[in-house]
């Protein structure tokens, strides 16, 4: 799965602390979109769509908030709670969040501008969409042997 934690570097002393996130440092990719989500209901469900494209990282600046994560092969979930620790989704993962503090703050820092064209919000479509890939990929593996 084209997922990853990735643990940011904090900086602080006696006054409190500061995490920067620099392109092609902490953040792999060149910063398009950055956008947050707050004031999330309780019982709420957000995402249920994957990307085509667009890679992601998110980070829970405050609070907490559960990821439900698929490629397709099979899902984690994955809580984040640490707003110094990102998590870093790759294009063609399912992602479903829900269980959101009340206090979540989830900022979200994406390389490509928004595109309503990369969403597949259809988990049927998305699942024909990558085990195709999948299936293409290996074919590929099999003709390079």
């Amino acid at each position: 799965m084209e997922i990853q934690r990735i643990q940011l570097h904090k900086h602080g002393d006696s006054r409190g602390m500061l995490v920067a996130l620099e392109q092609d440092g902490d953040v792999p990719f060149a910063i398009r979109r950055v956008y947050y989500i707050f004031a999330t209901k309780n019982g709420v469900h957000r995402g249920r769509h994957a990307h085509r494209h667009l890679s992601q990282l998110a980070v829970a600046v405050r609070g907490a908030v559960t990821f439900l994560l698929d490629d397709g092969s099979g899902a984690t979930e994955i809580v984040l709670d640490d707003p110094a620790q990102g998590l870093l989704l790759g294009s063609m993962v399912w992602r479903e969040l829900y269980d959101f503090s009340d206090d979540c703050v989830l900022m979200v820092l994406a390389d490509h501008p928004f595109d309503p064209d990369d969403y597949i919000t259809d988990y049927d479509q998305f699942l024909r969409e990558v085990n195709g890939a999948m299936q293409l990929e290996g074919a590929t593996a099999c003709q390079g042997r």
